[in-house]
């Protein structure tokens, strides 16, 4: 194991500790290594870093041989953002169809498996879950990533996700403080504003993180959004107001604070990442996450020498630097020394909860009269553009499955209000099953299924995002969600009992 590089000063090793970086590829790089001997602390992973989870635990066991108490994070929510099952989709529905089927114990399974799996590849700290209350039907980022629009449903669902979850031994953390879900914009490319008064934001944004808080939540992330009533001038990941008088002394959370990636525009794209990172570090925050779009040891000196800089030219305080690294090491001991509960007998039955949650999280309209598929369809995918959160190299949809069910089967990706004559076109003499997602959000995608419906009124339409438009088709099926489980609940639902 490496020791600290002996002439690494204790300023030098605190601006390491409290970057939170990704890398590219399956191996560990010879300067992210280097990197661990000299004071960092944590990883991020992404997709780029997982193949299988073998070769995922033979990773982390490397980045462990340099650093036994590294943080090893990863955005894995389950449902549509994935990282582990990033190339064939999540073995577990999302929030949305957790906060559907609104059984508290369940989400607790869910998230203490998910965890367990984590766990097992050596993954110490999951970016999870999303306590944020969807509030605007609009929002193009968070969607079905959030348990749902009610603030109660959301923030128990929040206190059962973060329990479930470090009962595996995996530190929860719940994001995106102080809430994104009333937003119509993605904060990976502007910065989001949300224009609601105080006592709003109490009682809608504010309740899952309490929640959240009193579940003992290990970190939370912030969010790099506007919100004027807590501050007029600086987003939330860079505010004092927002990170330390907000989070620390009212809600009294004394947890790690770490940012959203501070490679998004949200922040970047005005600030800058280095003097973001400083800025951020000043308000607050104790650990900066980079790497989603950077990923280099270029990027991780830059942000070690604008802090390093910052604490010299008094611009950040030297004690708050040391106070926000020893968050971190804090939190590294947890995770080195944590240890999972034993699971209990239905647990150990229930292994496949993934499955049952998105089965229990359907809902069909016009099921009355529907008979069952029997012969191979016409998979329509009307295809919107991909949640930035998601990935595009996550699939989605619904024909690998029906297509597992009846071998034959056909699809197609459409796009635009030329998309339902397109579809039907294709589809020739098959039965048409159209896939949405958000089909309230994309004007064209609804004008494209009036279309197919007017021609092909036997259509099947399956929603796989967030269900408000009025449901419509011979057959109508919510999945809220888009994961692989998702898919194949729905799939059992279009050909029936086997």
């Amino acid at each position: 194991m490496t020791t600290l590089t002996s002439g690494t000063d204790a300023l030098t090793r605190d601006a390491l500790t409290v970057l939170q970086p990704g890398f590219p590829g399956t191996t560990a790089p010879d300067w992210l290594l280097r990197r661990l001997g000299e004071g960092l602390a944590s990883v991020g992973l992404f997709g780029r870093n997982v193949a299988s989870p073998g070769q995922l635990a033979s990773l982390t066991a490397r980045l462990r041989a340099e650093r036994e108490d590294v943080i090893v994070a990863i955005d894995e929510e389950g449902g549509d953002v994935t990282r582990l099952e990033v190339r064939t989709g999540s073995s577990f529905p999302g929030n949305l169809a957790l906060g559907t089927v609104d059984d508290v114990e369940l989400t607790r399974e869910v998230a203490r498996e998910l965890g367990r799996r984590l766990a097992e590849c050596g993954v110490t700290l999951n970016w999870a879950p999303s306590a944020d209350v969807n509030s605007d039907p609009r929002n193009p980022v968070i969607g079905v990533r959030s348990f749902g629009a009610d603030p109660d449903l959301v923030a128990r669902h929040t206190s059962a996700y973060v329990t479930g979850l470090q009962s595996a031994g995996v530190a929860a953390c719940a994001k995106h403080f102080p809430g994104h879900g009333d937003t119509a914009v993605d904060s990976h490319l502007a910065l989001p504003r949300v224009d609601a008064a105080p006592e709003v934001l109490a009682g809608r944004e504010l309740a899952p993180f309490h929640a959240a808080v009193a579940a003992g939540s290990r970190a939370v992330m912030s969010a790099h959004i506007l919100v004027p009533a807590l501050d007029p001038d600086r987003p939330a990941t860079l505010s004092r107001r927002v990170l330390t008088d907000l989070l620390r002394g009212e809600l009294g959370y004394d947890g790690l604070i770490v940012t959203d990636g501070m490679e998004m525009r949200a922040v970047a794209a005005t600030y800058g990442i280095e003097r973001g990172s400083v800025l951020a570090v000043a308000a607050g925050a104790d650990a900066i996450c980079v790497g989603g779009g950077l990923a280099d040891d270029a990027t991780v000196r830059r942000l070690r020498d604008a802090l390093v800089t910052a604490v010299r030219t008094g611009e950040l305080p030297e004690e708050r630097l040391a106070d926000a690294a020893e968050r971190v090491r804090a939190l590294a001991r947890w995770t080195a020394s944590a240890r999972a509960l034993p699971p209990s007998p239905r647990e150990v039955a229930r292994a496949g909860v993934g499955l049952d949650a998105a089965r229990r999280a359907l809902r069909v309209t016009g099921a009355e009269g529907f008979t069952p598929l029997t012969e191979a369809p016409y998979v329509a995918a009307l295809t919107p553009v991909a949640n930035i959160a998601v990935g595009d190299e996550t699939p989605w949809g619904l024909a690998a499955e029906l297509a597992r069910l009846l071998p034959g089967t056909r699809t197609g990706g459409f796009t635009g209000e030329d998309a339902g004559q397109a579809a039907s076109a294709a589809a020739g003499e098959r039965r048409i099953v159209a896939v949405v997602r958000d089909e309230h959000r994309h004007p064209w995608m609804a004008k494209a299924l009036d279309a197919l419906l007017a021609a092909r009124p036997d259509t099947i339409v399956v929603e796989m995002g967030v269900p408000q438009s009025p449901p419509r088709g011979a057959l109508h099926v919510a999945t809220h969600g888009a994961a692989r489980v998702c898919a194949q609940a729905a799939a059992e639902a279009l050909t029936g009992p086997r």
